[in-house]
């Protein structure tokens, strides 16, 4: 007789984010659940003392969502990937741009631009994470990324200042941008463009082969930029946040 292969746990405990949010947080694993799944999903939160949990569900699944709304799930944001093929030959950057590595000197500036930057993500939309922890969740988000969770941070500067920053990771042939932020007073400027170039420039120069990005449904200007700048939607999801406390 064959061994029984080992079953993924219906949830997943989250760490980091338990810590820093001081609660206990969960992730359910999978995109979709019918009766008996969300059943064992709720009776597995109660057993691990669980205050929230995140759910990500597919949106092709007609099923998911209304159950999972039913049973008190708060629909808290929409996931959009977005992706593009590179040909290896790294973009333009043109001689106004000025896109740079991100220095140790550089961090406190990057750290305020995070900390109003991010306002219409998920944790923002559901009132149950204070505001200031959630300022404080994309300073430390930029902080980490600059010393290591990222495999480079670029920054776009004026007038030798820095403006913007994004993150860059690369898995494999796949490279991927984390977090793209730009000062509240320089939006609309281009340096959101001169930042995704220089994300596809760094991507080129590693040899990959594609690229891939991940923002919110209510974030439409991020859109436009990567849909003018190659970039086609991957996948389409969805978001919801489950309270057990009030």
């Amino acid at each position: 007789m064959k061994p029984t292969e080992d079953r993924e746990p219906v949830c997943t405990y989250l760490d980091w984010d338990s810590r820093f949010f001081e609660c206990r947080i969960a992730r359910v694993n999978g995109h979709r659940v019918d009766e008996a799944k969300l059943s064992e999903v709720l009776t597995w939160c109660k057993a691990n003392r669980i205050e929230c949990l995140y759910f990500l569900a597919n949106s092709d699944d007609a099923q998911t969502p209304p159950l999972v709304e039913r049973n008190g799930f708060l629909h808290t944001d929409v996931r959009l990937t977005f992706e593009r093929t590179l040909t290896g030959s790294a973009p333009v950057i043109l001689p106004g741009d000025s896109v740079r590595l991100a220095r140790h000197g550089d961090l406190d500036a990057l750290k305020a631009i995070a900390r109003t930057g991010h306002r219409d993500t998920r944790f923002y939309f559901d009132l149950h994470f204070e505001r200031a922890k959630c300022d404080l969740l994309y300073e430390t988000w930029i902080e980490n990324s600059f010393n290591g969770f990222a495999h480079a941070v670029l920054v776009a500067e004026l007038d030798a200042e820095p403006v913007g920053y994004i993150t860059c990771s690369l898995r494999g042939v796949e490279s991927q941008i984390g977090l793209v932020g730009v000062a509240d007073k320089y939006r609309g400027m281009g340096f959101g463009k001169q930042l995704v170039d220089g994300f596809l420039s760094w991507s080129a120069e590693r040899g990959a082969g594609r690229a891939t990005v991940v923002t919110q449904g209510r974030n439409v200007s991020a859109q436009r930029l990567y849909q003018r700048m190659g970039f086609l939607t991957a996948s389409f999801q969805l978001w919801y946040h489950r309270w057990f406390v009030g």
